[in-house]
């Protein structure tokens, strides 16, 4: 039994030797002729040549280049606003009253003050001039042995005592005036003026409302340029400085770029999220960005205007390692290239070293390896509707 087995299995080792024996000399099949891998479809870009620049976006928030709220220095009840929201104000408009009767009356009562001391000092100066007459005469008389030295201790006496009289008049008109000043101020409160011009962002109280000192009654802000305020990190940091130009978008108004220049940075980086406060200047003449808006900030960080580019989906990392596959279109064999990369955007890579030759895979390379076939989308290798190299290397 055993050997029937023996033989059996001879007799098919046998008939698979015949039958490789067959495929090699007649069909000249070989077994390392045969592909070991098949090809992978992929898409290729060129190597070009040409300017390439790197922008950051930022985001932020528009703010008024000034804003300040008018509020009373007195208590009052209010009586009249001129202005709404979105008015325009300019500079020293009274916007404002407060009920001022009371103001009033005070300025006249301290006016009236001011009058009697006034009338008090004319008299104070007659007496005092009147005293310092007698004392030269008297003093003139005992000169001669006229007049006694009682009569000139009396005239003396009544000099300096009508002098401190005059004094003290003079004294009580400067207290009166005083008075009168701060009752014309008190009463210049009672009207609240724009100090700079601008446009009304909030109104707080209407006609009629009771104020205390420091209530708010309107808000005027400053848009004629605006100040967009973002947040950069620190690896970009030392690469953006002040008065560097930028470009401003907007969500209501997506088709309009809107020019400025960065115009503060933070000397300091918050320690709990390591980004710095930076604000960029925009000058708003037609006044479309408004304040509280969410702004864009895209920053201009390098830019050259000749380098070698290819497309970024042609950019691989393995290990850590930047590269690029690399095809002849006519081997149709793709070729791992490492590569050192410069500018780096959305769209496009720039590549430092080494020179690139032939066609860059664009897509599929996840499938490759060194050596690996490929199958070209067209006979010439060229990917449909990519752009022509631009001028030689230069």
């Amino acid at each position: 039994m055993k050997k029937k087995i023996l033989y059996g299995i001879a007799i098919v080792f046998a008939a698979f030797l015949l039958w490789r024996v067959y495929i090699l000399l007649f069909t000249g099949e070989s077994e390392s002729a045969r592909p070991t891998r098949p090809a992978v479809a992929v898409e290729v870009d060129s190597v070009r040549y040409g300017p390439i620049e790197e922008v950051r976006e930022y985001t932020g928030t528009v703010y008024p280049r000034y804003q300040y709220i008018l509020a009373p220095k007195i208590s009052g009840r209010i009586i009249g606003i001129s202005k709404r929201i979105g008015d325009w104000v300019k500079a020293g408009e009274i916007i404002a009253h407060i009920d001022d009767a009371e103001y009033q009356q005070a300025v006249r009562e301290a006016e009236a003050n001011l009058k009697i001391a006034q009338a008090s000092l004319a008299e104070a100066r007659s007496q005092f001039e009147l005293a310092s007459q007698e004392k030269e005469r008297v003093e003139s008389l005992q000169e001669k042995g006229i007049a006694s030295p009682a009569e000139l201790d009396a005239a003396v006496t009544n000099y300096t005592a009508q002098e401190s009289r005059y004094k003290l008049a003079q004294a009580q008109v400067e207290q009166r005036d005083a008075s009168l000043k701060s009752a014309q101020i008190r009463l210049s409160y009672t009207q609240l003026t724009a100090s700079e011009p601008g446009f009304v962002g909030e109104r707080y109280v209407d006609e009629g409302a009771l104020l205390a000192p420091n209530s708010p009654v309107v808000s005027v802000i400053g848009i004629d340029s605006v100040i967009v305020r973002t947040t950069i990190i620190e690896r970009d940091y030392g690469r953006i400085q002040n008065g560097q130009h930028v470009v401003v978008t907007v969500d209501a108004f997506p088709d309009r770029q809107f020019m400025g220049n960065v115009s503060r940075i933070a000397p300091m980086l918050q320690e709990s999220s390591r980004v710095a406060q930076m604000e960029v200047e925009v000058v708003n003449q037609e006044t479309l960005l408004k304040p509280g808006m969410f702004a864009r900030v895209n920053v201009r960080i390098a830019e050259k205007d000749s380098t070698q580019i290819i497309a970024a989906t042609a950019l691989v990392n393995r290990s850590g390692e930047f590269g690029v596959f690399v095809v002849n279109p006519q081997e149709a064999i793709a070729h791992y290239v490492p590569v050192q990369v410069g500018i780096v955007t959305p769209t496009m890579v720039e590549i430092l070293s080494p020179p690139l030759e032939g066609m860059v895979i664009t897509l599929g390379h996840h499938l490759l390896d060194e050596g690996s076939p490929v199958l070209l989308p067209r006979a010439e290798g060229a990917k449909q509707g990519s752009a022509p190299a631009r001028g030689n290397r230069p």
